[in-house]
């Protein structure tokens, strides 16, 4: 028996025909449940390689001597980033008009069509301000870190610097009411760093995450200039409201806002809509569910301090 036949035989050995049933009625279950269109048709939902290529591409456009292809040289950097900025702006504005389509409840339309390509063409164009603050960024990085030997180092090396590359994209995304590409742009710096970063996040200028892993953001944090997070830092909510159906409510402000120049330490857990007043340092490890003012510096001792007068 040639490996060819042995291999054939094993494939017809399997219930391929009984799965796959199987799971289209599943499918169908689902959609039905879900109100969704029947068994017909192209993709609904955007792509995660579609929008990964998008991402990796527009990091290379804003940045193409440090994050374009090793090969660049300075005489075509302009070619390349219109080269590659109209690759990326064409496959963008296929996966936005399916983000559309989705929330039309899969209606493609024509209009859908100019919408999509006038959101990316209002993307495209804020493309040098986003550099330019991506640059404060850096800065911020270099100067929070005395183990940064040089700028580049910073762009090219620190997981916070790409979480935050990817959060600047994702925002602008999210506020154009594109949740979807936003959440997936996200998850692929989450997936990359660990920092998890909600693309509804407001975050200032010269914003710094040292280390960042196990970092956590929520959607409706508030975060103000020249703020500094170090690692396993969550700024998260303390509780959710419920609708009367017992489902949670969505988009209600739940989560901390942090003003300017505040330094969370290592491992600080601060929850719920409460404000770490301007210049405040929260120390590592600290459980906050209260409002501090400006100027505050909170330690555990001083917590358990206040826990034991309170009792």
């Amino acid at each position: 028996m040639t490996d060819k036949t042995s291999r054939d035989s094993v494939v017809a050995d399997w219930p391929l025909g009984a799965v796959v049933t199987g799971l289209r009625q599943v499918r169908r279950e689902w959609r039905e449940r879900q109100g969704r269109a029947p068994d017909l048709g192209s993709r609904e939902l955007p792509a995660h390689h579609a929008i990964h290529e998008v991402v990796d591409a527009l990091c290379g456009i804003l940045f193409p001597m440090r994050l374009g292809p090793p090969d660049l040289t300075k005489e075509s950097e302009d070619y390349y980033v219109g080269h590659q900025l109209g690759h990326a702006l064409t496959v963008l504005h296929g996966q936005v008009k399916l983000e559309l389509n989705y929330r039309a409840s899969h209606a493609p339309t024509s209009e859908h069509d100019a919408e999509a390509r006038a959101l990316v063409k209002r993307f495209a164009t804020l493309l040098p301000e986003l550099r330019r603050q991506l640059d404060q960024d850096v800065i911020a990085a270099y100067r929070g870190d005395p183990a940064a030997t040089c700028v580049d180092e910073i762009l090219i090396c620190y997981p916070g610097v790409l979480a935050i590359i990817h959060h600047r994209i994702a925002h602008e995304f999210y506020k154009a009411g594109l949740p979807l590409v936003a959440r997936i742009v996200a998850e692929k710096a989450h997936s990359a760093t660990g920092i998890d970063i909600h693309p509804g996040a407001t975050i200032g200028h010269q914003f710094f995450i040292d280390h960042g892993t196990g970092v956590v953001i929520g959607e409706t944090a508030i975060i103000g200039d020249r703020v500094r997070l170090y690692q396993a830092v969550t700024l998260g909510a303390v509780r959710f409201d419920e609708n009367g159906d017992g489902s949670l409510k969505k988009g209600e402000p739940r989560h901390p806002i942090v003003e300017d120049d505040v330094v969370i330490y290592a491992g600080a857990t601060v929850l719920g809509r409460i404000t770490i007043g301007q210049g405040s340092t929260i120390g590592g490890n600290v459980w906050l569910t209260r409002s501090v003012p400006a100027g505050s510096q909170i330690t555990q001792a001083m917590l358990r301090q206040s826990h034991e007068g309170d009792g």
